[in-house]
């Protein structure tokens, strides 16, 4: 049996090694690690709000009025005005009938696959789905069923074949490569086979459709049963937690079947507050979206333009796929040296033989900022 010590050296071996950055600054297109200023093309904040005076001042205002923290779980005293508000905020949001928060999406995934599944029940996972939900799926006990990356055709088969109603999990936004599900198509066959749909949209949410609804607005499908969405605060609205939306019968059973919502303290409240006064900018302020599109597609044109293969991506995550893991660290520690920040993203996060450069925009990032992006890509990664 190996040692850790044994373990970690071989890690490195493989250029598999994970190192953290430590920041001395707030989120934004430009941050401090130690004594560099680097420009960074790596954060979910999109919408650029995770700095913004706004949010700062109402985190700080919760605080004032609430404290640092909840002290307890929902089910016991930590369930504060303005944990209440938010949930009615979000789900009037998305257009649902009710909200609940989780402290992550993470928790938020494996509570609803745990409150809704069993080991007697099925699971229809796609292969591409996020960490989040294939640990949900396997931590239910449940059979699993994995069909090919937004093969709905093939998932048809699958369900065709089931004797049980079953679940459907699935990004909307698939993290690594910014591609969207053909949720429509999945939303049909949940509802033909008697199944429910969870659709994971922590990347669409606050930046996809009209009005940032996210990815069921952007598609325009309904959301009400067979679906149930959950998304994130951290990455759009710049703050943190989750939220699953649906019914008001799937939210009373969350609250009563979910472990991780019943066995966990609630978020600050003040985080709450940080994040309706978020929302509130995600309502008001559709120029962010328009700019974020603007910058993707201006990325997009000028990466073609100097011969670079991207993924089929219309979202602000833009993988650039390089496929040794050595390739993509040497490629990220030639950008930073040009004060360029994006780590390169390598197995087992993504497949074998696809590690990238995961690009990803603001909407407070400028012009500018993109055309200094491509001139050091095309230094670099053509050099």
């Amino acid at each position: 049996m190996k040692t850790l010590e044994q373990e970690l050296a071989q890690r490195r071996a493989a250029h598999l090694y994970r190192e953290r950055l430590v920041l001395d600054s707030p989120q934004g297109t430009e941050v401090r690690v130690g004594e560099e200023s680097l420009l960074s093309f790596c954060s979910n904040d999109y919408l650029g709000l995770a700095n913004h005076p706004e949010v700062v001042a109402a985190l700080r205002a919760g605080a004032e009025r609430y404290g640092v923290g909840a002290g307890a779980s929902h089910l016991v005293s930590g369930h504060s005005r303005a944990h209440h508000a938010l949930e009615e905020e979000l789900a009037d949001f998305v257009g649902a009938e009710r909200a609940l928060l989780f402290s992550t999406g993470y928790m938020a995934n494996l509570g609803v696959v745990s409150a809704l599944t069993g080991r007697h029940d099925v699971i229809f996972e796609d292969r591409a789905n996020h960490a989040s939900l294939i640990d949900a799926a396997r931590l239910t006990r449940a059979k699993v069923n994995r069909y090919p990356h937004a093969d709905a055709e093939r998932l048809a088969e699958m369900l065709a074949r089931n004797q049980r109603p079953g679940l459907i999990t699935t990004d909307a936004v698939f993290s690594m490569d910014g591609d969207m599900a053909p949720l429509a198509d999945l939303f049909r066959l949940a509802s033909r086979h008697g199944a429910r749909l969870l659709a994971d949209d922590a990347h669409g949410f606050g930046v996809l459709g009209k009005n940032g609804r996210g990815s069921f607005e952007h598609l325009e499908i309904p959301l009400a049963p067979p679906a149930i969405l959950m998304a994130t605060l951290g990455k759009a609205l710049g703050v943190f937690g989750a939220f699953v939306a649906g019914e008001a019968a799937l939210i009373e059973t969350l609250i009563q079947r979910a472990r991780t919502y019943i066995y966990t303290t609630a978020l600050p409240p003040a985080v709450a507050e940080a994040t309706r006064a978020s929302l509130r900018i995600v309502r008001a302020e559709g120029w962010r979206r328009e700019h974020l599109r603007a910058l993707v597609a201006k990325f997009r044109a000028g990466a073609q333009h100097l011969g670079f293969v991207l993924a089929d991506s219309a979202t602000p995550i833009q993988p650039l796929i390089l496929g040794d893991a050595k390739k993509a660290l040497d490629t990220s520690r030639r950008l930073r040296e040009l004060g360029i920040l994006i780590p390169a993203i390598r197995p087992p996060t993504v497949p074998e033989g696809s590690a990238r450069l995961r690009i990803t925009f603001s909407a407070a990032h400028t012009a500018t900022q993109v055309d200094r992006l491509l001139e050091a890509l095309a230094a670099v990664v053509s050099g």
